[in-house]
């Protein structure tokens, strides 16, 4: 598979948006079209990208479907996308439009049923999302916490037929403080599948410092902040990270 760096695109009516661990309450708007940065982050070389909808993540609805779309046809390169995915009908529908790997996130608590039948059909175009604060999954953007660990539900959906997770640190997202490379490697460990690392990141030797986990399970980063900020500059990171 190799090591991937994912530029993450968080929209939010309808524009690219950047929070605080998760705090609606805090955002910054960086883009008014989502597509136009994702233009942006092909052109300089990005070979994935990672979209969020946060209007669906907090209220389950499909808000932003049509910018959704719009990058899936246009950007040229496969994203994977997240934010509200509680159903078949919903994961279906990401698929019909382009989408190449859909998130679900809050319903592997809410719904375990839907996520094994999810996995049972679509295994391969699924990534389980463990979003964790102090070690365990909070849900609903964040809004919500379980009383379940990370690692437990990651072994939970390996059993059903996971075989990725994006695994963030809601502690340090959005506030270019470093990863936390630990829970990564220790959710690739405890459930063989391959992490994607998330939150956190603030200079390319954060990105560097995970591709060298690579063979513990840890295959790719998703860079929000620091790629706004211009603290990280995608081109030189994926110079780095190619080495």
């Amino acid at each position: 598979m190799g090591f991937t760096i994912y530029p993450a695109i968080d929209i939010r009516g309808g524009k690219c948006v950047r929070l605080i661990q998760g705090d609606y309450n805090q955002e910054t708007i960086f883009h008014d079209s989502p597509l136009e940065m994702a233009k942006q982050w092909v052109s300089d070389g990005a070979s994935w990208l990672h979209l969020v909808d946060l209007d669906g993540a907090r209220s389950g609805e499909l808000i932003n479907s049509q910018v959704i779309a719009s990058i899936a046809k246009e950007s040229g390169i496969p994203i994977q996308v997240g934010g509200g995915v509680r159903d078949l009908e919903r994961l279906e529908y990401l698929l019909s439009i382009g989408v190449s790997r859909v998130i679900i996130g809050s319903a592997a608590i809410d719904d375990p049923a839907f996520v094994k039948e999810a996995l049972r059909k679509y295994a391969n175009q699924i990534a389980i999302g463990l979003d964790a604060r102090d070690g365990f999954v909070a849900t609903h953007g964040w809004l919500n916490q379980a009383n379940v660990t990370a690692v437990d539900l990651a072994k939970q959906m390996a059993d059903f037929g996971a075989t990725t997770f994006i695994v963030t640190d809601i502690a340090k997202d959005g506030l270019l403080s470093g990863v936390n490379a630990e829970i990564a490697v220790e959710i690739a460990q405890s459930s063989g599948g391959q992490v994607i690392a998330s939150g956190g990141v603030a200079t390319t030797e954060d990105i560097v410092q995970l591709k060298t986990l690579e063979s513990r399970g840890v295959t790719g980063v998703i860079v929000g902040k620091a790629l706004y900020t211009g603290a990280v500059k995608l081109t030189d990171a994926l110079e780095e990270a190619n080495r």
